[in-house]
């Protein structure tokens, strides 16, 4: 969604400004030098809990601490820092800006070229997935490079990276210069703890400035299936152009065979050219409206198919051979005059009606790959995987690559299924429900490298209401949340595996803010599991929460139950209820009941609150925690008779920390512990409760 900077001008914590334990510019520093040492904050963060190659492991977790939740697509994860090399494997990272924090796990191993990554197969496998990083060029844009493949040391296949699609800059909303001045000179940036338009003398600002998005990745479909045992090989050929890669990770599966389906309208039949040498989307029209007269579902079989704008879709099913086989893929196009909507350009996508012309109905689309060609963040662009409204509808085992939204569905709409998909290396979201979706599951997913919010319900003018985000896993999100819900009725998110966010969010989320309806009824955040969350927040130089709810348009007051959740390694906290400064005696948050939790390292608290308002607790149990169990700074004002924000403590809440029981008698209900920033306490890395 739109991103709008956080009114930094006034930090939470009043005007004065203590020392933050995350120093972006050294950050900028070590991304721009591509230091594989200590980072700011590194030696804070830097512990490495992943068993050796040849273990799988899950966001970069022993497998076991995860069970039951986020997706499974049959997908064997294994870290590079891992494996068998003889590159150097970086030093892991939580600060913005380095390819590091980026990486699953925040560590990735780093070749110079005749270097090589070497795995071992935990499990058979005929097909494999590769996230790396290559450097940008010199002035933006990208470069491609060689990597060389082997299976058990025999002959090596070459895939081409790229970093054409990755490598952004700057401020909101970004650019792929890397040379560009600042964005937004009239905004606060941390950088200098200033305003820099408003600052004499005029600040000094490393360019390039910002640099993030670093990742991409590639897939590579074996000529045969592999035992377990089998050896992969990722070598950098000596003559690569490219001073360096890092490989992040390999994802390995068993990919079925193409999937024939005889009875359909077979695209081939309308023209369509399955080697993408001239643009099918006329054939896929015709194909469409003969399916739809003949009643069959449309076919499209193996090979790559050239689209460049969007495929409209109504009461259609569209089935591909599956994602390795089927690709339909297109270049952005600049349309010759803006549309009626903003966009300046068009690209492949799969799209619905418009809910103010009534939407689409009774839409499949499944088994292919939408191959997007994204490479600059413009919010008015409808250039998504999927998008427009679609109610009675499904959206399975796809996979979207380089669009700018996966999925971008504006109500009012009701009941899509949105299952077993893998999104990746988006420049905004993964999915977002826009206002009016209702009675709609998103399940069993793979969301990874987003530049905004992983998945997102966000209410704007309509009510969301009654949808589920159930069982995916989001992982590496650059910009924003892992799960973000913005106002509603009667949702839930529920079983969902969240790792690594960076910047500017955390893994859950509950806000009132960018004009979303209010939050009614019930919220639901249950059984859920984040990892190295608790992230950093620039603008306000604080420490987040693992969850966090932001109260700025209006109160957040329903009935919000959280239970179930499992926080692990927060780097700053675990739950965090907050406002901004503006506002913070205009707004509360109330209504918010924690229950059956475990935390398991916080670097400061299990709890900051800096609102108004009040929660519960139950059965919440902490270890390793940082600071203070609970840093209650209420809205600021201290009055005499304690904060403006009280815990009701409901029994049964153990364990703690540094400083004692994380939930003690003498913080209850409302005494003021407020330490503004407080200093970090790198906990243990998990482990078996």
């Amino acid at each position: 969604m739109t991103r709008t900077h956080l009114s930094p001008a006034l930090p939470l914590g009043g005007r004065g400004r203590s020392r933050s334990p995350l120093t972006s510019l050294t950050a900028l520093t070590v991304a721009l030098g591509l230091v594989v040492g200590t980072a700011a904050g590194a030696s804070a963060h830097g512990r490495d809990p992943r068993p050796p190659s040849p273990a799988a492991t899950r966001a970069a977790l022993a497998p076991d601490l995860v069970a039951g939740r986020g997706a499974d697509l049959g997908i064997v994860e294994q870290e590079a820092e891992s494996a068998v090399t003889d590159g150097t494997v970086l030093t892991p990272d939580r600060t913005a800006y380095t390819l590091a924090s980026e990486a699953s796990g925040r560590s990735g191993v780093r070749l110079a070229p005749g270097q090589h990554v070497e795995f071992t197969l935990p499990k058979a496998a005929n097909a494999l997935t590769v996230r790396y990083s290559i450097p940008d060029a010199p002035g933006g844009g990208g470069i491609t490079a060689p990597l060389a493949v082997s299976v058990d040391r025999g002959p090596s296949r070459t895939m081409t990276l790229t970093s054409q699609y990755s490598w952004l800059y700057n401020q909101y909303p970004f650019t792929n210069d890397p040379d560009a001045d600042l964005l937004h000179p009239d905004w606060w940036i941390t950088e200098c703890a200033c305003v820099p338009a408003a600052t004499t003398p005029a600040p000094e600002i490393t360019k390039p400035f910002r640099p993030t998005h670093f990742y991409d990745e590639q897939r590579l479909l074996l000529t045969r299936t592999y035992p377990a045992g089998s050896t992969v090989r990722l070598t950098v050929p000596a003559g690569s152009q490219a001073a360096w890669t890092v490989i992040d990770l390999l994802d390995s599966q068993v990919v079925a065979p193409p999937k024939l389906t005889l009875r359909a309208a077979n695209v081939l039949a309308f023209g369509a050219d399955p080697f993408g040498r001239r643009d099918s989307a006329a054939a896929f029209d015709k194909a469409i409206a003969f399916a739809k007269k003949a009643r069959l579902p449309v076919y499209v079989p193996p090979g790559t198919f050239q689209v460049n704008r969007h495929i409209m879709v109504d009461d259609v099913t569209i089935q591909g051979a599956g994602s390795w086989y089927t690709i339909v893929k297109g270049r952005e196009t600049a349309l010759a005059t803006p549309a009626p909507d903003g966009s300046v350009h068009t690209g492949v996508g799969f799209y619905g009606k418009d809910a103010a012309d009534g939407g689409s109905r009774n839409v499949h689309l499944s088994g292919f790959t939408i191959e997007g060609d994204v490479r600059e963040r413009i919010d008015t662009d409808q250039v998504n995987g999927v998008g427009g409204a679609m109610s009675d509808s499904t959206i399975d085992g796809l996979y979207i690559h380089r669009t700018k939204v996966g999925l971008w569905f504006d109500g009012p709409m009701d009941n899509l299924r949105v299952t077993n998909n893998v999104i990746t290396d988006q420049i905004a979201d993964g999915l977002n429900f826009h206002g009016g979706v209702t009675g709609s599951v998103v399940s069993n997913n793979l969301v990874r490298n987003t530049g905004d919010d992983g998945l997102a319900m966000w209410s704007e003018k309509l009510a969301n209401a009654n949808n589920t985000f159930d069982r995916n896993t989001i992982q590496s999100p650059t910009l924003a949340n892992g799960i973000a819900v913005y106002g509603g009725t009667d949702n839930t998110v529920s079983r969902n595996l969240v790792a690594d966010p960076v910047r500017e969010g955390s893994a859950l989320h509950v806000g009132s803010r960018f004009g979303a309806e209010p939050f009614t009824g019930s919220l639901r955040i249950t059984d859920n599991t984040t990892v190295r969350s608790g992230t950093y927040e620039l603008n306000w130089n604080i420490g987040l929460g693992a969850i966090w709810f932001y109260a700025l348009d209006r109160d957040i007051d329903a009935d919000v139950q959280v239970v179930g959740n499992h926080f692990l390694d927060s780097t700053y906290n675990a739950i965090m209820l907050v406002s901004d400064w503006p506002v913070k005696d205009q707004v509360a948050i109330r209504g918010v009941h924690f229950k059956d939790t475990r935390i398991d390292g916080t670097g400061t608290s299990v709890l900051s609150a800096r609102v108004a308002g009040s929660a519960t607790f139950e059965n919440v149990d902490a270890r390793n925690v940082g600071a203070v169990g609970i840093n209650n700074c209420g809205s600021f004002n201290f009055p005499a008779t304690g904060s403006e924000f009280t815990v009701t403590d409901l029994g049964g809440n153990d364990g703690g920390g540094t400083t004692g029981p994380w939930l003690a008698p003498w913080e209850l209900p409302n005494t003021i512990t407020c330490d503004d920033r407080p200093p970090v306490v790198t906990p243990p890395a998990p482990s078996t409760w």
